[in-house]
């Protein structure tokens, strides 16, 4: 049955309960820790975003901790119903940061430029894509990787056009970030046995690490993006926490141009 123990087609490099007999991937298991520890300070961070420019913003933060604790069940137990909520997690924050945050500019025609219609859409296509992982949940990582390359890819021709070096600057780390992530997924699902001849079999517990870095940093600049282009008059600007000159800290949006509440663009 799908819920129980063992029953998930997809089992990651690390062995199983050799740490815990109670855990089936220990490793893989407890790496999801900054999914459950920082999603809360962000929340926190945003809350003039949520504010001012679109409450949404916490949709996503909490979509990440929705994440961590499915990945977290899906470790411990490799069931089937453990691995599709992993997934429908990922694609759902996926979904709710494009009907978001996707630039206009990149929309099809059909849309005419109406971030509503769009969402709607999103939403219809999440609907049908968790028909469709749930049909065939084979080949659901494959596909969430892959969502993952246009996201990059426009992230950097938004760069290319920012005038803020720190914003820049971000992008930069957030890519090399995701690049080493996305080298971790594959090393631990192709290359198993190289990395367990060197015991060694954790990267996938990496991938977990970097991977939520690397997520929450395209948010933030995503966000930034969002209100230079569609509402410049908020004024966004990048700063850290918790020391605004420290670059590694954890980033996020100053609205320096509050004005008068306004409703969000869902």
């Amino acid at each position: 049955m799908a819920w129980e123990h063992g029953s998930s087609p997809v089992d990651w490099c690390e062995g199983n309960y050799l740490i815990s007999s109670n855990i089936a991937e220990f490793v893989n298991t407890t790496s999801n820790f900054l999914f459950l520890l920082l999603p809360p300070v962000l929340i926190c961070l945003f809350k003039e975003y949520g504010r001012f420019v679109t409450p949404g913003i916490h949709v996503l933060w909490v979509l990440l901790i929705i994440v961590g604790l499915s990945s977290m069940y899906f470790h411990a137990t490799l069931s089937l119903i453990g691995q599709l909520l992993d997934e429908l997690a990922i694609l759902w924050v996926f979904m709710a940061a494009y009907s978001l945050f996707f630039p206009k500019k990149y929309y099809p025609k059909v849309f005419r430029n109406d971030r509503k219609t769009f969402s709607v859409f999103m939403f219809l296509s999440a609907i049908f894509a968790t028909g469709m992982s749930i049909w065939k949940p084979i080949v659901n990582a494959f596909v969430l990787m892959a969502m993952g390359v246009p996201t990059m890819i426009m992230m950097y021709r938004e760069l290319q056009r920012v005038r803020d070096q720190r914003v820049y600057r971000l992008g930069l780390r957030c890519t090399a970030v995701w690049l080493v992530a996305v080298f971790c997924w594959i090393n631990d699902r192709m290359f198993c046995d190289a990395w367990s001849a060197i015991n060694f079999p954790y990267l996938h517990g990496f991938w977990h690490i970097f991977i939520f870095i690397a997520a929450y940093t395209v948010l933030v600049l995503y966000a930034y993006f969002y209100v230079e282009t569609e509402l410049p008059q908020r004024q966004p600007m990048l700063k850290y926490w918790p020391k605004n000159d420290f670059e590694f800290g954890i980033p996020f949006i100053y609205i320096r141009n509050p004005g008068m509440t306004i409703k969000s663009a869902i």
